[in-house]
């Protein structure tokens, strides 16, 4: 005979054992998407032009070129998310799976690398 419930024999036995993880990180990173792109949004409506020189020179200060990193860093870290969860959804043989989490990883970390290299780099310029 087994000890307990049926529910307490299976509780935490799941595939997953971190939904609720995924799902509250999903959750903050649009929630850090919708504010930096606000602050985006209303820095940008506040410089005198769009152009090059004003746009680099903006992006050159510390709190602009920090918080658009986190911009990027947060956008990809949530697409990444998204993804995976269609991914898992809809990818049934392990092998495919598995390979299209690998592309999916690398083109997230590759995205962020990119875009976290830009703003580097044109912070560290100076705006020359």
């Amino acid at each position: 005979m087994s000890k307990g419930t049926s529910i307490g024999r299976v509780r935490g036995l799941g595939p997953a054992h971190d939904g609720a993880h995924h799902w509250l990180v999903q959750r903050f990173t649009a929630v850090g998407n919708l504010v930096l792109m606000i602050w985006l949004g209303a820095s940008l409506v506040a410089l005198p032009d769009l152009g090059f020189e004003t746009v680099s020179k903006w992006l050159a200060a510390p709190i602009p070129a920090t918080a658009m990193i986190l911009l990027v860093v947060s956008t990809f870290w949530h697409a990444r998310l998204g993804l995976q969860v269609l991914v898992e959804d809809y990818v049934h043989e392990a092998g495919s799976k598995f390979g299209a989490l690998v592309l999916l990883n690398l083109a997230a970390i590759g995205g962020a690398a990119f875009g976290i290299f830009a703003v580097a780099r044109l912070a560290l310029s100076g705006a020359a």
